[in-house]
């Protein structure tokens, strides 16, 4: 425990309070700090406490206040109707009063209680085996196209040794061409094959007319071409001239989940319609052919990938869901320069554009994952563990706060896949055993990092092995450029049964 601690704490080193040895020398002082998430058990700030408990308020006092009055009024209609003569002008008037009133108030709890969101169904996408990848090879076509210079093919040999990637993941081949600078139709190519192959899958599952969508939202990190990646969807498959359409860019691998909130927000203006999400990510684009070694290192990680999700509100759509969205929160820490700048898309000396990744990104993420299920746990812990937590909180000055047990709250666990450090930091965190991070760990290891997409192939292997049951709780958490961390929280409303294309199908064609 001692090690854990010193790892993730500042240290202060006195020079020249020895006269020999490692501490020898003028006197001084310094402050070493080992980066890493930080340890969630020494602090817990309660403005995130306050927040969380806020949400909860706030969604459901309505819902225990509103059935309360109605049923209050329904009491009283009910002796009026059976104790009062009718032949009483007065008392009839009264009768008719409170039968309006009792109709208003049922009015205003069915317009302002949130609908349902429920999952339909989604789709993520398999590339063609020609554009598999393995680290060996990557290396090879690296040095032979001439890009990289021999610390920079060296380091991202290294990288990948320890990156938790398999031999089996993505990559458009174009990347690695002599003297072929990538271009914008290279980047909607890609773009194009990833988003159509996705969304085809899905409407082929849910047997959906593309005329009946009504929202549409995509989003991508880096590649946002005019005219944009949701209109090339919308002339693809020639969609409704209603059309709801926006298009998420510049907002990293947690964009995914931003766009399922953005998708209930609009769900909620616009009733009983369907909301398609693509989360994808051009490779092409984030691609760097330079020296930096900062910027070379979403060259080890970043993989192909997509995936396209149907969302609806309406309730006879709940009979064929897979799942319901329980809780949505997300948490932004650009406030902090040092968070805003741990990932940022740049032109380094030479002007070679690419995604710079500083030494802190895991411990800024770390900050932001810790405020974001603080804000989380009061709305889905139980309240066995909330108890413990307050009473830890009475006491903090005689013990450490009590951080409660999430495995509680879910059956399943699904963890941006971004590389193996950041899991293994997380599921140390949060104690999380060997099964809760198995779907992300394999999703890393066959697919890589496939940005916003990552959580639905991780959704997607829980589904394949057939370990989504009726009832289960699956916790996504998403993290990304700004810094962000975002959750969603679903409840499988049946069996999922193993489908026919899902992409850890290794049979399929």
């Amino acid at each position: 425990m001692a090690r854990n601690a010193e790892y993730l704490s500042p240290e202060i080193v006195n020079w020249g309070v020895e006269d020999s040895g490692p501490y020898a020398g003028s006197p001084s002082f310094r402050v070493k700090v080992r980066r890493g998430l930080p340890d969630f058990l020494n602090s817990v700030n309660l403005k995130y406490v306050k927040l969380g408990y806020g949400y909860l308020l706030s969604h459901g006092i309505y819902c225990v206040a509103a059935p309360v009055l109605l049923a209050t009024f329904g009491t009283q209609i009910w002796k009026l109707t059976w104790t009062t003569s009718f032949l009483d002008f007065t008392n009839f008037l009264n009768l008719i009063a409170l039968l309006v009133f009792f109709c208003s108030v049922l009015y205003v709890y069915l317009d302002l209680t949130p609908r349902a969101t429920y999952l339909v169904d989604f789709a993520c996408y398999r590339p063609p085996n020609e554009l598999k990848i393995s680290k060996e090879e990557f290396t090879d076509l690296a040095k032979r196209s001439g890009k990289f210079s021999d610390a920079a093919i060296e380091f991202q040999q290294r990288v990948l040794k320890n990156s938790g990637l398999g031999d089996e993941t993505y990559l458009p081949r174009i990347i690695f061409q002599p003297d072929h600078k990538i271009t914008l139709r290279d980047g909607r190519e890609e773009a194009s094959m990833l988003m159509f192959g996705a969304v085809d899958n899905l409407l082929a599952a849910t047997r959906i007319r593309p005329e009946d969508i009504r929202i549409l939202i995509v989003n991508c990190g880096v590649l946002n071409p005019t005219p944009s990646l949701s209109a090339m969807i919308i002339n693809h498959y020639k969609l409704s001239y209603k059309i709801q359409s926006f298009n998420l860019g510049g907002m990293g691998c947690a964009a995914g989940v931003t766009a399922i909130d953005l998708a209930k927000d609009l769900l909620s203006a616009y009733p009983g319609s369907y909301a398609l999400v693509v989360s994808i990510e051009a490779t092409t684009f984030t691609w760097y052919a330079g020296r930096e070694l900062d910027m070379l290192l979403p060259n080890c990680f970043f993989r192909m990938g997509s995936a396209a999700i149907l969302l609806s509100n309406h309730l006879t759509d709940r009979w064929r869901s897979k799942y319901e969205l329980k809780q949505l929160v997300r948490t932004h820490k650009a406030m902090d320069s040092r968070s805003f700048k741990s990932i940022h898309l740049k032109e380094d000396a030479e002007g070679k554009k690419g995604l710079s990744v500083s030494k802190d990104v895991i411990e800024v993420g770390g900050h932001a994952l810790k405020a974001n299920i603080t804000t989380l746990g009061p709305l889905v812990l139980p309240v066995s563990e909330q108890f413990h937590f307050f009473t830890s909180l009475l006491f903090k000055k005689k013990s450490k706060p009590y951080i409660p047990d999430y495995k509680r709250a879910f059956e399943h666990v699904c963890i941006l896949a971004t590389s193996k450090k950041v899991l293994d930091e997380i599921q140390k965190n949060l104690d999380l055993t060997n099964e809760y991070m198995e779907a992300s760990r394999r999703t890393l290891e066959r697919f890589g990092n496939t940005s916003s997409s990552s959580v639905w192939y991780e959704l997607a292997y829980l589904e394949a092995n057939k370990k989504i049951k009726r009832g289960d709780r699956i916790w996504q958490i998403a993290l990304g450029s700004g810094f962000k961390c975002n959750s969603a929280v679903w409840k499988a409303l049946r069996n999922v049964k193993q489908q026919k294309r899902n992409p850890w199908n290794d049979a399929e064609d």
